[in-house]
């Protein structure tokens, strides 16, 4: 029996809008073992270094470039985009015991990153926009975009990663689902993953929202919370669904983690007839593409 309320699931943005780190997510503050997350801000010319412990790590850039310099090698002029709603993403993904330097090139550049223990070594490698799979999804009102950073097929140990854009008045995750009990069947399938996962919200207008929504299968719990500019929203159980307010996309950035890399889920049974509603594409999708690269 999942138990959770919104004090518990939700982490409201608390961004100055200064350079430093504008929103993060400690594991144990989520109460599992899997994910950490911080966003950061840096100015023309400064400089982000770490290194990472046991962890497997990604960084996605959010907006402006970089210069991403490892010990396992250099990434020259990373990004392109002025912000998530004007291009596709690049991102770097790196291995355990990576010391690494980000230097920024831009003003207000901006990237998202987040680690997960492994002891597995997995090769440094950027992910460019072209290495991205773009995927329009649902239908009707619950239309949205997905461009998929880290899927199952690519090799990391833990952690995946996409993007998803909700149109102003749609809905995402419909009908409702949930990936929290790891089941497979007698041939060793998995029919669902357990799976902690976790939002990051972003909105082409600065007093844009979402509603997300997040419930048991036995509806012990369920809450709804109003998800806002950097704002973070956990799933560690449940059944969940999203609604984006007219007349402002909602970008998430979401990244799972748990028993295995195969985004497998149920959806609620009760919400199955939610389907007969999601026919034509949403017309306003895709809203970012390859073609935001012509000329770079």
């Amino acid at each position: 029996m999942a138990s959770f309320t919104a004090q518990s699931l939700h982490i409201p943005a608390d961004d100055p809008g200064r350079a430093g780190a504008f929103a993060a997510l400690d594991a144990k503050r989520a109460g599992w073992d899997t994910m950490n997350f911080a966003a950061v801000r840096l100015g023309e010319g400064k400089t982000f270094e770490i290194a990472i412990d046991t962890f497997e790590y990604v960084a996605v850039i959010l907006s402006g470039r970089c210069n991403i310099r490892t010990n396992k090698g250099d990434f020259e002029g990373v990004g392109r985009r002025d912000s998530v709603f004007s291009g596709m993403p690049y991102a770097v993904y790196l291995p355990p015991h990576t010391e690494f330097e980000i230097e920024s090139l831009s003003e207000n550049f901006e990237f998202a990153s987040c680690w997960a223990p492994t002891e597995k070594e997995n090769p440094a490698r950027l992910i460019k926009p072209q290495d991205v799979e773009m995927q329009l999804l649902g239908g009707g009102n619950c239309s949205r975009q997905m461009s998929r950073v880290i899927g199952s097929g690519f090799p990391a140990d833990r952690l995946l990663v996409y993007e998803l854009y909700t149109p102003g008045g749609n809905w995402s995750s419909v009908p409702p689902h949930k990936h929290d009990r790891h089941r497979t069947d007698a041939k060793g399938k998995v029919l669902e993953a357990q799976l902690n996962r976790f939002s990051f919200y972003k909105f082409d207008r600065p007093t844009g929202f979402a509603w997300q929504r997040v419930y048991s299968a036995d509806k012990s719990a369920d809450v709804t919370m109003m998800a806002r500019q950097h704002d973070i929203i956990l799933m560690p159980a449940g059944y969940y669904m999203m609604a984006s307010a007219p007349g402002s996309v909602t970008y998430t950035l979401n990244f799972l983690a748990g028993s295995t890399r195969e985004f497998a889920y149920s959806d609620d049974p009760d919400c199955a007839w939610m389907r007969q509603f999601m026919t034509n594409m949403d017309p306003r999708l895709p809203l970012v593409d390859l073609g935001m690269e012509v000329g770079h």
